[in-house]
Parts: structure tokens; C-alpha cells; sequence
């Protein structure tokens, strides 16, 4: 599986574990992303922007630009727009308990997406398997080389 396609299954996953049979076409889902420099992160969001379009979601998609300050100031912006979920591609696994604490006093549920909080409550954690994928990618190469 390419990183393209795992970057929109990871968001297909995460925007389908939000979605409720009470579902108002008018809510908000949150993805604050590390980076949008990276590639991968750019087909995460164009993946979630897909599958919220799809299905009546409006998505406000933030970028931390590698800086957890940015982060936390990021959050603290979608706390105060009433987001009813936070997908957070965190800038650091530390760092970020304190914008993941800023969420869960505000009641909006989190999700991490391919690096983990240490601290603060999350209620789902989406990642790729890079062991895999390295392993994967090797084979591909051992093979194509001969």
C-alpha cells in the first residue's frame, strides 16, 4: 500500500469513528496537522477533506508548522469554535498533553493521528505501521533488484 493510500485510509478511519446517527451536516471536525511541508501529512488532509465533504462534515484543518506553541494556540482557537472532535497529528508525544488537556476540559473528544499523546485523555489512536512499511519497501526493492 502506497503512503498516499494509507494517508486517506487513516482519515476515512478517523472521520468514520466520528460520525453518529445524529449527525448535523453542520458540525465541525477539527484536524490540526504537525506539518503540511511533509507530503504525507498533505494527502492526510486531502484525505479527510474527501471523506467530510462526503459525508456533511465541515473541516477546519490547521497547520502547527513543526511548533508545539502553534499547536497549543491552535487548539485553544478550535476550543473557543465550539469543534465537536479534535484530530491532532501532534508536533511532539509530550508536548502536546497540554492542547490535548485544553480539549478534554473543553469536552471535545481527541484523536491522535500517527504520533501518541503521553498526556491527556484520547478516546481513539490512528497510525501507520512503519516496521511494516519499511519492511514492505525493502522487500519491493530486494525484488526489483534481483
Amino acid at each position: 500500500m502506497n503512503m498516499k493510500k494509507l494517508a486517506t485510509l487513516v482519515s476515512a478511519v478517523a472521520l468514520s469513528a466520528t460520525v453518529s446517527a445524529n449527525a448535523m451536516a453542520k458540525d465541525t471536525i477539527a484536524l490540526v496537522i504537525s506539518t503540511l511541508n511533509n507530503p504525507f501529512f498533505v494527502s492526510l488532509k486531502d484525505g479527510a477533506q474527501k471523506e467530510a465533504d462526503k459525508l456533511g462534515y465541515n473541516l477546519v484543518v490547521l497547520d502547527s508548522q513543526n511548533n508545539p506553541a502553534k499547536e497549543l494556540a491552535n487548539v485553544q482557537d478550535l476550543t473557543v469554535r465550539g469543534t465537536k472532535i479534535l484530530l491532532i497529528n501532534p508536533t511532539d508525544s509530550d508536548a502536546v498533553g497540554n492542547a490535548v488537556k485544553m480539549a478534554n476540559q473543553a469536552k471535545i473528544p481527541v484523536i491522535t493521528l500517527d504520533r501518541q499523546a503521553t498526556k491527556g485523555d484520547v478516546v481513539s489512536h490512528i497510525a501507520s505501521d512503519n516496521v511494516l512499511g519499511g519492511k514492505i519497501a525493502g522487500d519491493y526493492i530486494a525484488k526489483k533488484a534481483g
